[in-house]
Parts: structure tokens; sequence; C-alpha cells
């Protein structure tokens, strides 16, 4: 039977610490890497032990390409091969490539072993202050203006009528438009919390109401956020 490791990945390149130190331990065992992006994967891999030989490993790219390489990952399951899959920043499958390949390997009746690392999305809401009772991650919003209003008050309704947290996120450089839609649609006591650069040495992640985030909107453009949304009451 094949055992398939879902490596974490630092959120920043200066977090190491939140890589525990079992994730190496775990990649040494593997003969096969599946990664999102094979560049940034080896540069991650390196920074977490220098002396670790990247060539020894066989290597395949997932990112945009996931679905055309599940037949070399069936086929290295059929070898009985030991592989790692690792996602670009964060946890594989978590608003991240790989969920195809975890899906097979279900199928395939792998032994599967996700190993504990940093997730944006659970970070976020640990510190958000908000519902974490009850929360949806709804991954990127319509990238249209009317269609992204329209998204932004169905997830506001939401979270009132059901008191849960809606997560979302936004490709880097359009973070201030989307702020910017934020702002103008949501009600002023609703609870919207920003989290920026987590992990990082700049990490920022502030809760306030949209009124109050109007007098003090940050500067987001190219930043990795992520945001919640919280129209409910707290108990």
């Amino acid at each position: 039977m094949s055992t398939v490791f879902l490596i974490p990945c630092t959120l920043s390149e200066d977090s190491n610490q939140t890589i525990p130190t079992y994730v190496l331990d775990a990649v040494k065992k593997c003969s096969v890497i599946f990664a999102e992006n094979e560049r940034t994967a080896r540069r991650f891999l390196k920074s977490l032990e220098k002396t670790i030989v990247i060539d020894d490993f066989e290597w395949f790219a997932i990112h945009k390409v996931e679905a055309e390489q599940l037949t070399r990952f069936r086929q290295k399951v059929a070898e009985k091969k030991t592989i790692a899959i690792i996602s670009e920043a964060g946890c594989p499958g978590i608003a991240d490539p790989g969920q195809l390949l975890i899906a097979a390997a279900q199928d395939l009746h792998c032994e599967i072993r996700p190993l504990v690392g940093p997730s944006s999305i659970l970070l976020a809401l640990m510190a958000s202050g908000m519902n974490g009772q009850h929360f949806e991650f709804t991954g990127y919003l319509p990238i249209d203006n009317t269609e992204r209003v329209k998204k932004i008050k169905e997830l506001e309704l939401q979270s009132h009528k059901n008191n849960s947290t809606k997560i979302f996120i936004e490709t880097p450089y359009r973070n201030n438009q989307l702020l910017e839609a934020i702002l103008k649609t949501c009600e002023n006591k609703t609870r919207l919390c920003i989290g920026v650069n987590i992990t990082a040495t700049d990490e920022s992640i502030q809760t306030f109401t949209v009124g109050d985030w109007k007098n003090k909107k940050p500067e987001l453009h190219k930043q990795p956020a992520i945001f919640l949304l919280y129209a409910g009451t707290l108990n």
C-alpha cells in the first residue's frame, strides 16, 4: 500500500518556525513529490534543511494541470511509492490544489497522512473573535463588480440569518477593490476581519465594524490577505 503525505508549506518565506520538525522527517520518507509549484517547493525544502538532495525526488507539477497528472499519480501508487503532495502556501487541498490527487488516493485505499501546518483560513478565524462554531470558506468572490456586490450582500444576509462567519480571499492585486466593495455594500454594524501577511514578521489580523473600517482603510495592494465577515450575534 502506498502512503501519501500531505505536506504543509509556509505562508511566508520567513516563517519556517510554523512548520513542525516531523514534516521534514515525513518528506525524507518520500521518493515522489507532486507540487503546486516545483520551483518554490524545492526552495521551501532547502530552507528546512540545506543538506537535503532535492534531485533525489521524482517531481511532478500540479498547478493548473492537476487532472492531467492523475494517471501519473495512480501509476506511482501502483508502484507502491511513498508520495508527498505540497501546495504553494498552507495546506494541500485547503484552498489550494491537491484535492483531486487526494480523492484518487482515497479511492485507491492509500494511507493518507495530513500533517500539521499553517492555514491562513484557520489562523485568521482563530484571531478574528468571530463565530468559530459555524463558519464557511467561500473562496474567491466574482471579479465583475455587479456580481461581487451581489455576492457580498448574500454573504452578509446568510451570516446574519445563520449566525455564521463567512471567509473569502482575493488575488492580491485586487484586494483594495474588494475592500472598497465590502465597505460600500455592508451595514456599518457588520464586523469585518482582515488578515494580512499571516505568520510573517509584519502580520496583521484586525477586526472592526464596517463603519470603523471606513475611517481606517488599510493599503492591501499586492499583499496576501484574507477577509472574514460576521453579521451575527456573539453569545
